[in-house]
């Protein structure tokens, strides 16, 4: 399926301020699901954009802006194709089917912060809910995984806020709500705790199912969700927020140990924080082949 991703983010100020660089992950990830066709990129005022990746290898693209504005537009377009099935089957290495288990030497050395809770003053508070889900061992590793997941949904509130970071998870078990990104946050955190390797991932969600017939224009969204890696599978996606497992209907943008590092936009201005009188973001996604007036007026890479 061919998926158009429009991405619009629009900072209004109250009087002209000076933009500094701003930094943009918004270039999705290819992979053997997932390939990248085309993606533009365009601001307004102009900018100078130069793209470079990081230690994750995601693609980040720094704008560099002359002169002030009383509003900064970013516009995304990017054209994938999505061939992820919607119940995907994982085949994990003998060794590793049943938790718990061993990764191997080279496994570990490579997963490093990856396998390391990240809160260690919520480790009791998150040990103590992930052992609800712990039976008799030895015990299905994917389900194991997959209880985690759909237990989020099961017994928290989703309530998006406007923090700009996510919560601790001891605060998401104790409050029982949160957004996307706390959840994201309480599950990486649980399975850290049970030694698997397991990064957080920043990108788009579709509202619709991968392999819906038919051609439209949906209100897609940002979005956040985890990656656990498990030896010959690889890296499987669990999105917490909606209790799925796999990566049908989620265009991942980039990843990284902690969600707080892959946000989409992310810069600054010179002036008073209450110079920003209005910030909105729109997301659209078409289903189908893209539109040439989706690519009119932009820039490509480079």
């Amino acid at each position: 399926m061919l998926l158009t991703i429009c991405h619009r983010t629009v900072y209004d100020y109250a009087r002209p301020v000076v933009l500094r660089p701003h930094r943009m992950m918004l270039c999705p990830r290819g992979r053997h699901d997932l390939r990248l066709i085309t993606t533009l990129l365009s601001c307004t005022p102009p900018a100078h954009i130069e793209w470079t990746q990081d230690v994750y290898g995601n693609l980040i693209a720094t704008a560099a802006f002359a002169g002030k504005a009383e509003k900064l537009t970013i516009d995304s377009r990017m054209v994938v194709e999505q061939s992820a099935t919607t119940w995907p089957m994982f085949r994990i290495a003998e060794s590793a089917r049943d938790f718990p288990f061993a990764y191997s030497a080279d496994e570990v050395a490579d997963l490093g912060a990856m396998r390391e809770p990240q809160y260690p003053e919520a480790s009791a508070s998150v040990r103590d809910w992930v052992e609800t889900f712990r039976g008799a061992e030895p015990t299905d590793t994917l389900t194991l995984l997959k209880d985690i997941n759909a237990g989020i949904l099961a017994e928290f509130s989703y309530r998006p806020h406007e923090t700009g970071r996510a919560q601790a998870p001891d605060e998401t078990i104790h409050t029982a709500g949160g957004s996307c990104h706390d959840f994201v946050t309480l599950f990486i955190e649980a399975v850290r705790q049970l030694g698997f390797g397991a990064r957080a991932v920043s990108g788009y969600v579709q509202p619709f199912e991968a392999d819906q017939p038919g051609d439209g224009v949906y209100p897609g969204s940002t979005h956040a969700w985890a990656e656990v890696y498990l030896p010959c599978a690889g890296w499987i996606a669990f999105d917490p927020a909606h209790a799925r497992v796999g990566g049908a209907g989620l265009i991942p943008v980039a990843v990284a140990r902690d969600v707080g590092h892959i946000h989409p936009v992310k810069g600054h201005y010179a002036g008073p924080a209450e110079d920003v009188v209005d910030m909105r973001v729109e997301v659209n996604i078409t289903a189908g082949p893209a539109l040439a007036s989706t690519f009119d007026s932009l820039q490509p890479p480079g």
